[in-house]
């Protein structure tokens, strides 16, 4: 019977073949990461404030046109941030940005350092509710 049940694939083949299989005609956009180091500065915030308990889980997404790096307090709340880097904005608003968690957008700008000053230790500091 010519029926194939199973195929060892290369991870290289595999991508291949997935990607021929999508049907995208036309020229294909590239996927979204944050880079090596993109991961780097965004980690050295969230570190900062793992150590003040002020966050305690992040998950990292992407959409067709972004990467998002979303930081929560507890992990089955909503994200209090999300760091967004959607490249095709790049030279009209910049390509990253720091959105709240009700979608308000906090900071936007063209390089990650510049958007990522939002959290600085100055502007950024927790009021106790007493």
């Amino acid at each position: 019977m010519g029926v194939k049940m199973s195929e060892v694939v290369s991870f290289d083949d595999h991508n291949l073949t997935r990607s021929a299989n999508k049907g995208r005609s036309g020229p294909q956009q590239p996927d979204v990461f944050f880079n090596r180091n993109e991961l780097s500065q965004i980690l050295q915030v969230y570190g900062r404030m793992v150590a003040k308990a002020e966050w305690r889980d992040y998950a990292i997404g992407e959409t067709k046109n972004a990467c998002i790096f979303a930081i929560f307090h507890r992990t089955a709340d909503r994200p209090l941030f999300k760091i967004y880097k959607e490249p095709r904005l790049a030279a009209k608003q910049g390509a990253y940005s720091v959105l709240s968690q009700n979608g308000r957008t906090l900071k936007r700008g063209k390089t990650l350092a510049q958007v990522l000053k939002v959290f600085d230790r100055k502007r950024f500091h927790t009021i106790d509710a007493e």
